[in-house]
């Protein structure tokens, strides 16, 4: 769903909703809402996709996912459909579906299931890691079937088994490989946004620095009141761009702190049992209380992730 602003993209399996394109993100890029043959009825591909609860009190609890989209009783449902729990793309989007939660609630969203593509002990150590909402539903599916499919990119040469999957991995994380949306999703974190919104990433920050984390050698980012509250940031003293709404390194010191304070340190706690999650990318999908889907995604590189204030702004 990429292209260059006023440059086609060629013919794919995944197609824009030219209406979504918004031709002002940084560098030229232009993102869409994206579907699939699998995805445009979120309900209708997960039907039968029954997943165990990741829940300390019982793992023996099921939740089929077309069940559960088909009749969202009460209001809309986010249903996330994560990679596996050691991941750039599941920390991110766990991290903002999070800062995000009370403002999804006030749009009506009543129910968050987030498929984990682990086992439930990981899933469960991930919550606890970035104290997610007791509300999130978390569904273990150690396979990534969901995901599969809903329609999410299976990533490079998935069917090639005399690649490795960390070869596989290798290639789309540096952004040599297709679904070739790696480096315009990464590169923002480093140059900035001026029109950027930084307050999930603060508040990512916030929560990471409160459990002991740190972004490697780099001194606490932000400084906390005896209350928690942020009283000042490293960036607000950027030089000349201090006063854009993302400061340039703001989020990549957000996603370093995940990779040293995470998935360096509890990558044995969180990796995948089946290799084909190390290189499946994830989704995303809102629907509305009868299953009619609102908001629909598929990443399509490392780091790329749904932004959460176009999503808020469909609902």
């Amino acid at each position: 769903p990429y292209s260059r602003a006023g440059t086609p993209e060629p013919a794919a399996e995944l197609l824009p909703w030219p209406s979504e394109v918004d031709a002002s993100d940084p560098g030229g890029w232009t993102r869409a809402r994206c579907r699939s043959s699998a995805n445009d009825e979120a309900a209708t591909s997960l039907a039968g996709v029954s997943l165990f609860r990741a829940s300390a009190s019982d793992l023996s609890a099921k939740v089929d996912l077309g069940e559960a989209l088909a009749s969202s009783t009460g209001g809309k449902t986010l249903l996330v459909l994560g990679t596996h729990a050691a991941d750039f793309n599941m920390i991110e989007v766990a991290q903002r579906a999070r800062a995000f939660w009370p403002q999804l609630q006030a749009k009506g969203v009543v129910r968050c299931l987030m498929v984990i593509n682990s086992q439930a002990g990981s899933c469960l150590k991930l919550a606890e890691l970035l104290d997610l909402p007791a509300e999130f539903e978390l569904l273990s599916d150690e396979t990534g079937e969901a995901g599969r499919r809903f329609g999410v990119s299976r990533g490079f040469r998935p069917d090639d088994e005399n690649l490795s999957p960390e070869l596989k991995l290798f290639v789309v994380g540096i952004g040599l490989g297709p679904p070739w949306g790696t480096l315009a999703a990464v590169l923002p974190g480093f140059w900035g946004n001026p029109g950027g919104k930084r307050a999930w990433v603060e508040a990512a920050l916030k929560q990471g620095q409160q459990a002991g984390r740190s972004a490697g050698p780099l001194p606490p980012i932000l400084e906390l009141g005896a209350d928690g509250l942020i009283l000042s940031n490293r960036f607000d003293d950027f030089p000349v761009l201090g006063g854009w709404g993302l400061r340039p390194f703001e989020l990549a010191t957000l996603r370093l702190q995940n990779l040293a304070g995470i998935q360096f340190q509890h990558y044995d706690a969180l990796k995948p049992t089946d290799n084909r999650c190390l290189t499946q990318l994830g989704g995303c999908a809102v629907v509305d209380s009868g299953g009619e889907p609102l908001f629909l995604w598929v990443d399509k590189g490392l780091c790329d992730v749904p932004d959460f204030d176009k999503l808020l702004a469909v609902l």
